[in-house]
């Protein structure tokens, strides 16, 4: 059974919550119209990449869950995105948070905060993974600079058939993002899905350049510079013939 992925390659109000919702609304009613089964935004879709976390950390059911939450069961599909979340032990951390269409709701906290920015001075780490069936889709989670970081996708790639990657990935690095997002698909024989910003936000230029990749490495869809959907089917048919016709993961020594 294939699953139509919806990539929404947006742009973001800088910490304007309310002004994202707005923005997001109509992109996700295209999305779910093209057929969107998951519906992929981006990370902090609704502050930007603030380091601000004492004033736009929300709660675990805040503004920005509300506002998933509501367009996943309105709609009828699974959404994702990541949102600058205060958790029970009183620690904000960057929160992956996928919503199921019956609001049935899974979290992931960032295991790799970025240090170049200040993030672990302002958000905590995560240590677990978010692997999820979707359609009997294997979908595994990860955020923007956990890309870096091959050996948590080999750690999940035997159980995965598609990574799920939200990014504020700016445009100065735009060439590691490409071509990181290739790199694990190859080496890990899965779909992968980048889901980056565009626009301005807090004197960074980000230029998309969103992507999906199938099991191959080959690009099956991507947008740069402007707001953009990419609708694409993933099928884990295609990763099973993939790793049985070249079956790397089986000499892969960890």
């Amino acid at each position: 059974m294939s699953l139509r992925i919806a990539a929404v390659q947006h742009d973001i109000a800088w910490e304007d919550p309310v002004a994202n919702f707005a923005r997001l609304t109509p992109q996700i009613e295209r999305a779910v119209a093209a057929g969107g089964g998951l519906v992929v935004l981006s990370e902090m879709f609704s502050t930007g990449f603030t380091m601000d976390s004492a004033r736009c950390a929300e709660p675990m059911e805040g503004p920005s869950f509300q506002f998933l939450s509501e367009a996943a069961t309105r709609h009828r599909a699974w959404l994702v995105g990541s949102i600058p979340t205060l958790w029970e032990d009183g620690i904000a951390y960057n929160t992956l948070t996928l919503v199921a269409p019956d609001g049935e709701t899974h979290r992931y906290r960032k295991i790799h905060p970025f240090s170049f920015s200040s993030e672990p001075e302002n958000y905590g780490a995560g240590s677990e993974f978010l692997q999820v069936k979707i359609d009997d889709v294997r979908t595994t989670f990860f955020i923007c600079y956990d890309l870096r970081f091959a050996d948590e996708f080999w750690r999940t790639a035997e159980s995965t058939d598609l990574y799920v990657i939200p990014a504020n990935w700016p445009e100065r690095r735009r060439l590691h993002w490409r071509t990181l997002l290739r790199a694990r698909a190859i080496e890990n024989q899965a779909y992968v899905v980048g889901v980056n910003r565009v626009g301005q936000g807090d004197g960074l230029e980000y230029v998309g350049d969103s992507a999906v990749i199938d099991p191959w490495g080959e690009v099956l869809a991507a947008g740069a510079s402007v707001e953009a959907l990419l609708v694409v089917d993933v099928d884990a048919k295609t990763v099973d013939k993939t790793r049985t016709a070249f079956p790397v993961l089986q000499d892969r020594r960890n």
